[in-house]
């Protein structure tokens, strides 16, 4: 199904700012661009009042593309088409190529139904989404590993990486226009819960979710190696992500295998520039981190905090929201700012292009948080964008 914007016709998604403005339409200040941001919506998982997970039947998924540059407060959902998706994974298990012209969406699960009970089964489907398309469509399906969870594309829009759970391994792709082709397969020796390149594309970060570390692979060309070099960050990694300038990454350091628990978490800080690279800080940010970004302009970052808000009722860390707490990000040190009530079960976390919006995706009521960056604070803009479902994952464009 595609959404109709105002009285648009029919139009590619490259020429959506030019149209905007020849149909009067748009109120937004001259000069403005679209940025889009993928929204994956599950709608198979939810949890009863003791915190247990009740599934669903399959088939009702969706993935939606939403505009977030044009106007920043008032996000436009361009077009919302049917796709499997799951909230069982981190919510970085979609990505957006720089040019904004490919998008690659990883199933990590599939609810099936033996002898009258419903349970979840690892898929291995990729798909690979054309965004120049009139709407965007799903072009072709990859058979990647088991339990494909997060995933990156290089700055340069040439390679992929897909961190597969139930394989113990990181998937590499080749991108070649619309063209995506798995090429090899690395072997990590554990399961791998997200990957994410460095800016300059030669370096990856595997989160090795189980045994509370962060491996780094070495990329040359289309070569991916991994050298068995591990780091020791908090407890259970589940998302990293990296500095602009390739200096610094961070990891969510969850606490406990991707719930909350009451007890307190961390973010690891990592040297990149250091020989061998080495975390050099942990900063305590709250219950149970799990989405995770750095700004692009590499001086903020964000840790969404899950505060048992998927928790049973009774439990003591049960909060009805979760929570995003800011992070200043000075040469190598990392300091905790405020923190901002957002919404129930909040999951992934997305900055526009210029860093001065942030928006969270709040599974439980099925919508987006809109909050700002102000210096070194994060505002409340008291603005929320109703989705079309409930957003499992969510995650922009490459900008570093």
């Amino acid at each position: 199904m595609r959404l109709r914007l105002c009285s648009f016709p029919t139009f590619a998604l490259a020429a959506l700012a030019a149209t905007a403005a020849l149909s009067g339409c748009s109120t937004t200040p001259a000069g403005s661009q679209p940025q889009l941001m993928l929204v994956a919506n599950d709608e198979k998982q939810s949890w009863n009042d003791a915190g247990a997970v009740i599934l669903g039947a399959p088939g009702r998924d969706t993935l939606q593309v939403i505009d977030i540059g044009t106007d920043p407060l008032a996000p436009r959902s361009l077009v919302t088409l049917p796709l499997d998706n799951t909230i069982a994974g981190p919510p970085t298990n979609l990505a957006i190529t720089a040019d904004q012209k490919l998008a690659l969406v990883a199933n990590s699960v599939n609810v099936v139904e033996e002898g009258g009970v419903r349970k979840q089964v690892p898929d291995n489907r990729l798909f690979v989404i054309d965004l120049t398309a009139t709407p965007p469509k799903v072009i072709d399906t990859v058979a990647v590993g088991k339990q494909p969870s997060g995933l990156s594309i290089n700055r340069a829009g040439t390679l992929a990486l897909v961190a597969n759970r139930a394989d113990n391994s990181i998937s590499v792709l080749r991108i070649a226009g619309q063209k995506v082709s798995l090429i090899d397969t690395v072997a990590m020796g554990e399961s791998v819960s997200h990957v994410r390149f460095t800016p300059d594309g030669r370096r990856a970060l595997a989160s090795k979710f189980p045994n509370h570390k962060i491996a780094l692979l070495d990329i040359d060309g289309e070569k991916v190696t991994y050298n068995k070099v591990d780091l020791a960050a908090g407890l259970w990694p589940y998302n990293v992500d990296v500095t602009p300038d390739g200096k610094l990454a961070l990891t969510a350091d969850n606490g406990n295998s991707g719930a909350s628990d009451g007890q307190i978490d961390t973010v690891s800080v990592i040297d990149l520039e250091a020989t061998p690279p080495r975390v050099i800080d942990k900063v305590v940010v709250g219950d149970g981190p799990e989405g995770l970004a750095v700004s692009p302009t590499g001086k903020f970052a964000v840790a969404v905090l899950l505060r048992g808000s998927n928790s049973a009722k009774n439990a003591y860390f049960y909060n009805r929201n979760g929570s995003v707490v800011a992070l200043k990000i000075d040469g190598k040190k990392v300091t905790r700012g405020n923190e901002v009530e957002v919404r129930g079960l909040p999951e992934g976390a997305v900055f526009s292009a210029d860093g001065k919006y942030l928006y969270v995706g709040n599974f439980i009521d099925q919508d987006i948080t809109i909050l700002r960056v102000d210096g070194d604070t994060l505002v409340n803009t008291g603005k929320s964008f109703g989705l079309a479902g409930h957003p499992a994952s969510m995650r922009g464009r490459v900008t570093h």
